[in-house]
């Protein structure tokens, strides 16, 4: 089959007359190309450029280009950018990222990226792709019914932000390390406090996101932070709703004065897909689509995608509501980007990756990472008296019921791609038990009728019964939120039924993007263990029969919390306040503002092994030295501001960070990993979380093995808090640091 060329600008060698261009010289600066490209542009053709498609300027050599594509475990089918034909027929599907996130490991959301990446620019190479990719999805996980919670790292700040930071930095940088050069360009999305699709008559479309300054700087905006601050992420994606009245897209504050001014974003703002229509049409918040137009690009959008800005910029430039000056900076935006991934290079065979083609996708090593990946998210909740690992020779007929037991593009998610080879959970563990039985159950997961006849009768005959239950996207996804914590339909029914007719062990695993209330099964001897197994990717059931067979120490915890019925029923998804209202009966949000009841805590994760901890090092007392002008030295102060010269490393007796070291070990009776979590739990001021997470770290060990942990603690970025009006301060008095069982008091006073 042919190969055909990817769109790219600077064809100097099919066309000499274009040298002559300052945009195509490469020994330019990039700034010096972008203002060159500007300057030749007509106004018409400028305001082409403000939209994701129907761009190009063929009198200056630049092709079309399609600006959306995603891949956010994978290379998707999603956006007109990518294809997939004869030649690439797909692309390695990595588990859903709640499940990667479950693994807490950063070296592996890198290491996915950088892969992801690497197929990406390969199928670029061959017209079948792009270079611009809208992923990550790093809002928060708000609420446990939210149909993309499946998409995120969780509901923690701290992991979303180490997960962006991480992912981006995998799809972006190159092999060179050159900081003016992308391998693809990442996109964090949707800022911000976006976590609705549609509940009880709310939409996404039209949703007024009322927040309070505290929640967004210390939960909503935190992830989006990291990704520009610390990632370096080339590109921001406003989203649909309005936070505070203000549609997000044409919000100065939040896209020039936020996101471009204070986080210095190198790269561009683009909005969620027709959002500046909806804004217009939906939410009424300009009288004119020309308004529209005008409103976004001056709050500091650069790129819309479809095609809205290109029907109406021109008329809005006419009249007067914008001047051509604003659109040359917003394209000039996009071109750098483009320039920095060397479309404008000439053909791409001669650049970095110019040799990456259809045998750089599906990889047996990106396949094998894929396994991996769902190896070290799944998280194991229940484990009677050791019930798991099972013992092959042990068993002579293994029972797998379930709707979710012979799935394959359910363990895919949403915004998937083409699996390259599936394994199915029923796969996975017939390859390991010779006479295995299978009955669904249930039709799909819906699972109006269940024949619980036929289920329970063959769980009575065999010796271990795997259950495999769950949702997929006709329960959670885009555009459709749940309204309760449930089991879908009579899933419950079925699990009980089965479980009480076992003859032997049963193994519930859930496989879903978000939590389910399933204290039945919790509190039910009968069901042994219960994993949670996320969207596992295409080789799932690879990974999941690894972990039941002890072939694979399961090393997954929590990323969300997982929360009973009950609680959704008092708290609506409309309610943005992470901290609780006790007055109002209101609970608070994730495990940082949430303290009652959970079925499962975030976090939570049993393993094969046991591990312990003791604690080397950790100071009890930290002095804030002040300059004597201070008002906190003569006056008691609850808390100090964050910045200052008492955070320039010149406390009294040393530092304004400290170690913290901890002795692990593996106590158990077979090599494992192990995620050591350091929480703290500050002083109660300023609304201060219950328990916050300030970092993690990933061990593995042998049998009777140790190793040494060390976290490196901030005093003024890890030990602070967010005030009600938005400043960080570093709370006095007593605070807690948590590693698992072990709890260490630690004072910060002032002199």
């Amino acid at each position: 089959m042919a190969l055909s060329l990817p769109a790219f600008a600077c064809n100097v060698a099919g066309n000499n007359s274009l040298a002559r261009f300052g945009f195509c010289n490469t020994k330019l600066k990039i700034e010096r190309r972008v203002a060159d490209l500007v300057g030749r542009l007509t106004l018409q053709e400028k305001v082409r450029f403000l939209g994701s498609s129907g761009n190009g300027a063929s009198r200056l050599g630049i092709p079309t280009y399609e600006w959306w594509a995603e891949a956010l475990h994978g290379v998707s089918f999603i956006g007109p950018a990518t294809r997939f034909t004869k030649l690439v027929p797909s692309a390695t599907c990595f588990p859903q990222v709640i499940l990667t996130a479950a693994s807490f490991n950063v070296s592996l959301f890198k290491a996915i990226g950088k892969a992801v990446s690497t197929e990406a620019r390969a199928m670029y190479n061959v017209g079948l792709a792009g270079l611009t990719y809208w992923s990550p999805n790093v809002n928060i996980f708000r609420d446990p019914r939210w149909g993309r919670g499946q998409e995120t790292p969780g509901e923690d700040p701290t992991l979303s932000s180490k997960y962006a930071v991480a992912y981006v930095k995998g799809l972006q940088e190159t092999d060179s390390g050159n900081p003016n050069r992308l391998k693809v360009a990442a996109c964090c999305k949707h800022s911000t406090a976006y976590d609705l699709e549609k509940w009880k008559g709310v939409s996404r479309y039209t949703f007024n996101a009322v927040v309070t300054q505290q929640d967004l700087d210390d939960t909503y905006n935190a992830p989006f932070k990291s990704c520009v601050t610390d990632g370096k992420v080339a590109c921001i994606m406003c989203s649909y709703n309005q936070v505070n009245g203000k549609p997000t897209c044409a919000d100065p504050g939040l896209l020039s004065g936020l996101i471009r001014g204070q986080w210095k974003l190198n790269g561009y703002i683009v909005s969620d897909c027709d959002s500046l229509g909806i804004l217009y049409g939906a939410q009424h918040y300009t009288k004119t689509p020309e308004e529209a137009s005008a409103k976004s690009i001056l709050a500091g959008l650069d790129l819309n995608c479809g095609s809205f800005l290109g029907n109406h910029t021109e008329n809005a430039v006419k009249k007067g509501m914008i001047k051509e000056a604003a659109i040359n900076k917003a394209i000039s935006n996009n071109f750098a980007t483009l320039m920095r991934l060397g479309f404008f290079d000439g053909n791409p065979k001669n650049q970095p990756y110019g040799s990456l083609g259809p045998k750089d996708v599906c990889t047996a090593e990106h396949r094998e990472l894929a396994v991996e990946t769902a190896r070290q998210g799944i998280v194991l909740l229940k484990n009677v008296a050791g019930s798991l690992p099972l013992s092959p020779s042990a068993i002579k007929t293994l029972a797998v019921i379930g709707p979710n037991a012979n799935v394959t593009r359910t363990m895919i998610g949403n915004y998937e791609g083409v699996a390259c080879k599936y394994t199915k959970p029923l796969q996975g563990l017939e390859r390991t038990v010779l006479t295995t039985k299978y009955h669904r159950g249930c039709n799909n997961v819906t699972c109006v009728a269940a024949d619980l006849v036929s289920a329970t009768a063959l769980a009575a005959s065999a010796d271990v019964t795997v259950l495999v239950m769950g949702a997929d996207q006709s329960i959670e996804k885009e555009k459709l939120d749940r309204i309760d914590l449930n089991l879908p339909g009579k899933q419950q029914e079925l699990v009980t039924h089965v479980a009480k007719a076992a003859k032997g062990p049963v193994v519930l695993v859930i496989m879903s993007g978000g939590g389910f209330d399933i204290t039945f099964a919790k509190n039910d001897e009968k069901i042994t263990s219960i994993m949670w197994v996320g969207y596992p990717g295409e080789a799932g059931g690879l990974a999941i029969a690894d972990v039941i067979f002890g072939r694979h120490n399961p090393s997954g915890n929590l990323p969300m919390t997982w929360y009973p019925q009950f609680y959704v029923e008092k708290v609506p998804m409309t309610n943005m306040n992470m901290r609780p209202d006790k007055l109002r009966g209101y609970p608070g949000r994730t495990y940082r503002f949430y303290a009652g009841e959970t079925v499962y805590a975030f976090g939570h994760g049993l393993s094969y092994s046991n591990f312990r901890h003791q604690l080397l090092k950790a100071p009890k007392l930290v002095s804030l030295n002040l300059e004597e002008s201070h008002a906190c030295l003569s006056s008691e102060c609850q808390s100090l501001d964050a910045f200052g010269p008492h955070c320039d490393n010149n406390a009294v007796g040393g530092r304004l960070d400290f170690e913290v070291q901890l002795k692990v070990t593996n106590a158990g009776d077979r090599e494992g990993t192990h995620t050591v979590f350091l929480f703290t739990t500050p002083p109660e001021v300023h609304g201060s979380p219950v328990k916050h997470l300030l970092g993690f770290e990933k061990v593995r060990l042998g049998k009777s093995e140790e190793a040494m942990v060390r976290f490196n603690v901030d005093v003024c970025k890890d030990l602070s808090v967010v005030d009600e009006i938005g400043t960080r301060k570093i709370a006095l008095g007593h605070h807690l640091l948590h590693v698992g069982s072990l709890k260490h008091s630690l004072n910060i006073s002032s002199v």
